[in-house]
């Protein structure tokens, strides 16, 4: 075997190494992303099912009755599974932003503040972030 040949395949081999592991840094940061998400709207949607005084109060503010939590909940629950579930991930990410969207329009028609109006909107970046980091196909499609 001649030198540029040896050169040449260790070469080949070094740029596939370094996007393996640039790869393996993707899946695991879309990973993170998706996971401290998914922890957040479990722990929502789980507060929402047992409703604690805090949850109840913070939803008549917003305007809904006390009969809507548990409904709201389960939806954000249902949502967030199927976000992690890999054949329906995109689907989930799809219904979680609507849910956040929701958010986004509560807070604008109570006239609440900046931050819970633009909190939403950020954590659906972290959503779509995260799925986009670790799901080949979403990447493929955009």
């Amino acid at each position: 075997m001649s030198a540029h040949a040896i050169s040449t395949t260790m070469e080949t081999y070094s740029m596939q190494h370094e996007t393996t592991d640039f790869s393996k840094k993707r899946l695991w940061t879309g990973r993170i992303l998706s996971g401290l998400a998914a922890a957040f709207c479990l722990v929502d949607g789980g507060m929402k099912l047992f409703k604690p005084r805090v949850v109840v109060e913070a939803t008549l503010q917003l305007g809904y009755p006390e009969s809507a939590i548990v409904g709201i909940g389960m939806a954000l629950l249902a949502c967030t599974i199927l976000y992690l579930i890999p054949r329906t991930a995109i689907l989930g990410a799809v219904l979680l932003t609507g849910y956040l969207g929701g958010a986004v329009a509560t807070y604008v028609r109570v006239s609440g503040p900046l931050f819970n109006i633009v909190f939403p909107v950020i954590f659906a970046c972290v959503i779509w972030g995260g799925l986009y980091l670790r799901d080949k196909r979403l990447r493929s499609v955009l």
